[in-house]
């Protein structure tokens, strides 16, 4: 009797591994068409409120898909061509940023090898930078040039007009599920909205704190910061290597470490204190979850998968314990009286 209880659990086990390892593969060998459908949906997800408002107030359901969806691609386009001067800013200064790793290497291998080595080393670096530089595409060029991207932004659209057309039918159709699923798609709208606050904050804070110090480009660096935020843990690390290599670039000695190191200041400070203030623990995730959640969107789908990871964790936690909004309030509850 033992022996069989514990075969048909290990049966189980093994069963339950097969089938990640092959939703798993099978999510990744999908990332062209799957990816833009997850992020349309999410898009859908975040907009559900105001599409419910406009609906209110008798806006017809086609008007407000249409609306919605030129809303939203606008600001997708347009934060695409406000990062491509940023993205060629470090394109246009990869030589000097060879040349001073070089430079860097150079001062360090001189305790170990010789000076004359050290040069050749140089001198050889200085081509290959250039051959670099004249190789590197624009980033509208490489989305252009890129095969699937007509028929991906074709799917992202799609999805986007036809979740927001049809999201009270397909939720009606569910029957007893509906109110969860409306439930996460409230969790989900008022987390991005609380973020999206955030995340322009610390931009602004950012860009302020660039201008000040004198880092070049302002105004672009407070735009990645803002949105690169939005991918906790590892979106403000790439604003502080990015930072660190502007700061290589511009500045000289401890100088150049300043612009990483304030912008670390800021990111803990809105980490800590203004991130907890205004989103509360609406969350109530492990920190831990999170990040590995983060982590393998990265790996599955690339930078799309990173933004989507997080939603879609909360969508599925709240559908799968909805008590936790409710003890997330009484938390913010308790901290209010305190």
């Amino acid at each position: 009797m033992l022996t069989t209880v514990l075969s048909e659990r290990a049966q189980r086990v093994m069963l339950l591994i097969l089938t990640v390892i092959a939703l798993t593969g099978a999510l990744h060998l999908g990332q062209q068409l799957l990816a833009p459908i997850v992020f349309a949906v999410v898009l859908g997800i975040v907009v559900s409120p105001l599409a419910e408002r406009l609906t209110d107030v008798g806006v017809p359901r086609v008007a407000v898909a249409i609306l919605l969806l030129l809303v939203t691609t606008s600001l997708i386009a347009l934060l695409i061509l406000m990062i491509e001067p940023l993205l060629n800013m470090f394109i246009e200064q990869l030589p000097r940023l060879k040349a001073a790793a070089t430079r860097w290497i150079a001062s360090v291998s001189d305790v170990l090898r010789g000076i004359e080595t050290i040069s050749e080393e140089i001198e050889g670096a200085k081509p290959a930078a250039e051959d670099a530089e004249s190789a590197l595409p624009t980033v509208r060029d490489a989305l252009w040039m890129a095969p699937n991207f007509g028929a991906q932004f074709f799917v992202f659209v799609g999805t986007l007009f036809f979740f927001v057309l049809t999201r009270n039918d397909l939720y009606s159709a569910v029957g007893p599920l509906e109110p969860k699923l409306r439930k996460a798609d409230r969790a989900v709208a008022r987390y991005f909205a609380a973020v999206t606050l955030v995340n322009t904050g610390l931009g602004v804070v950012t860009a302020l704190i660039m201008l000040a110090i004198g880092v070049d480009y302002p105004m672009l660096w407070g735009l990645a910061a803002a949105i690169l935020n939005y991918m906790l843990y590892l979106g403000p690390l790439l604003v502080i290597f990015g930072l660190a290599i502007a700061g290589l670039l511009q500045f000289t000695g401890a100088m150049s470490l300043l612009p990483p190191a304030l912008f670390l200041v800021a990111n803990f400070t809105e980490a800590n204190f203004v991130t907890p203030w205004v989103v509360g623990q609406r969350l109530a995730m492990n920190p831990l979850g999170v990040f590995v959640a983060i982590v393998f969107g990265l790996w599955l789908w690339g930078p799309v998968g990173a933004i989507v990871a997080l939603p879609v964790m909360l969508w599925f936690g709240v559908i799968i314990r909805p008590e936790m909004l409710h003890r997330s309030r009484e938390a913010e509850h308790l901290q209010a009286a305190e």
